[in-house]
């Protein structure tokens, strides 16, 4: 894939904000009417559905570890910024609350096949720190022998020793934040580590055997040129890496106040974005490995690469996944879960979160039930972001509607992308392009009718 002939009237078009589909509808739709007594009740009808059909799916599981020692300026996690690493312990404590509180409603031991611990930074954790989270979990649920098992890692955190540590514990999986290597852009967003130390630990996760490492990047950062990220993909490619995650920075500093420390002269230009995006997926792909779609890569023989050559791929609140959108139970601190035709999420700051599992109450704070329109729509946005393709008479068969008449306007809409050259229709199904697969997120837009109602979209990243 080499950089697509986008002219610089469709670029306009299409740098708007937008969701990128980590759930649908997206957490922005969640509401304060959804709270702990509706969760509990979707726990509920969880259990008496398994009751009724001799069991579920496995649960998924993530764990929100909120602290961080310094702040990087780019972030947009909920995070807590402390080196008091004695704040760790009482937060555990809330979080085995949350556990019990979970285990009271749903029984003991419930399968597990996926576990993700994510922040924040999961390793400012201790070792021991680990150690108890770890127990703890094990203790309450059933993990699989073969569950994916992984955790977020920041380098400048982290040594070899303390991947094997991780290995003892079954973590399987490991995601190094990177972001860029180049020390003018690491300086600029106040994330300074080495292209070495990230290269050694690699080297180690390799030694020790995990299944898959992964390296996160961002594009659209201060200071980057097309150049300068060119060679950063260089150094990640020598690097190989299972998997890679490519994200576009989203300057929201209204939102996320880290990022008005971070000048908006510094920052490149939409059509240098583009220019950026294109060569990485130029770089990545030369290199061998897989454009699994939107913003992640992996090598032909992992399971991601796999899983797409099958259509077996997922979206959800962490990105492109192998597993099936099964339920997940999120606990810490404004984690988000999904459990049958629900979302919820904790509430987003400690006081909250420890001052409702205080008084005994899961501490959800806003959610949201689905209704059949929100079921339909997800299916052909997911379809969409995984696959890159609709087909029309699964979907009817599946839901039970008339395709062409429910999406009659959306499909009028997308003769304009079509004639932009982003997506291919014909009488039975929608196919994103090669070009289109740069613009994924625009072509889901069309059916969000969340989006499409009120046009509150200044709340999200842009596109390019």
């Amino acid at each position: 894939m080499t950089e697509p002939a986008v002219s610089p009237e469709l670029l306009r078009r299409l740098d708007v904000p937008g969701p990128r589909y980590t759930s649908y509808p997206t957490a922005d739709r969640f509401v304060e009417a959804f709270g702990a007594a509706q969760y509990r009740q979707a726990l509920h009808s969880r259990v008496m559905g398994a009751a009724r059909n001799a069991g579920l799916a496995p649960l998924s599981l993530y764990v929100h570890i909120p602290f961080c020692e310094s702040v990087c300026y780019y972030c947009a996690c909920n995070k807590v910024i402390t080196r008091h690493h004695d704040r760790a312990a009482p937060y555990l404590d809330s979080i085995e609350r949350e556990v019990a509180l979970h285990v009271a409603e749903i029984g003991p031991r419930q399968p597990v096949s996926q576990l993700h611990l994510g922040g924040g930074t999961p390793t400012f954790l201790s070792n021991a720190e680990l150690d108890r989270l770890m127990q703890m979990l094990r203790q309450a649920f059933a993990i699989a022998p073969n569950a994916e098992i992984s955790i977020e890692v920041d380098p400048r955190t982290a040594d070899p020793a303390r991947l094997a540590h991780f290995a003892g514990l079954g973590f399987n999986r490991l995601s190094f934040g990177v972001q860029d290597f180049d020390e003018q852009v690491q300086r600029a967003v106040h994330r300074v580590q080495s292209h070495e130390s990230v290269k050694s630990l690699l080297e180690a996760a390799r030694a020790l055997g995990f299944r898959s490492t992964n390296v996160d990047l961002i594009y659209g950062l201060p200071m980057q040129t097309a150049a300068s990220f060119a060679h950063t993909v260089e150094q990640v490619c020598a690097l190989r890496p299972d998997r890679i995650a490519l994200y576009a920075y989203a300057h929201l500093p209204q939102r996320f106040k880290p990022q008005r420390r971070i000048e908006i002269t510094q920052l490149p230009l939409p059509q240098q974005k583009i220019t950026m995006l294109a060569q990485a997926i130029g770089g990545f792909v030369a290199a061998g490995y897989h454009y699994i779609g939107m913003d992640h890569f992996a090598l032909p023989e992992d399971t991601l690469a796999v899983a797409r050559r099958q259509g077996r791929l997922h979206r959800n609140f962490q990105g492109y996944s192998t597993q099936p959108d099964n339920d997940l139970i999120g606990l810490g601190v404004s984690a988000i879960g999904r459990v049958g035709a629900t979302y919820s999420q904790n509430a987003k700051t400690l006081n909250e979160y420890t001052d409702a599992l205080g008084q005994g109450q899961f501490p959800v704070t806003r959610g949201l039930a689905l209704s059949r329109d929100d079921l339909l729509r997800r299916a052909v946005i997911m379809a969409l972001m995984c696959q890159g393709r609709v087909e029309f008479e699964s979907i009817a068969l599946a839901h039970l509607v008339d395709f062409h008449k429910v999406f009659a306007t959306e499909l009028v809409a997308l003769r304009g992308l079509e004639a932009s050259g982003l997506v291919r229709l014909d009488a039975g199904s929608i196919e994103v392009t090669e070009l289109g697969r740069y613009f994924v997120r625009s072509v889901a837009m069309v059916f969000d009718r969340h989006l499409q109602t009120d046009r509150s979209r200044e709340q999200f990243s842009r596109v390019i």
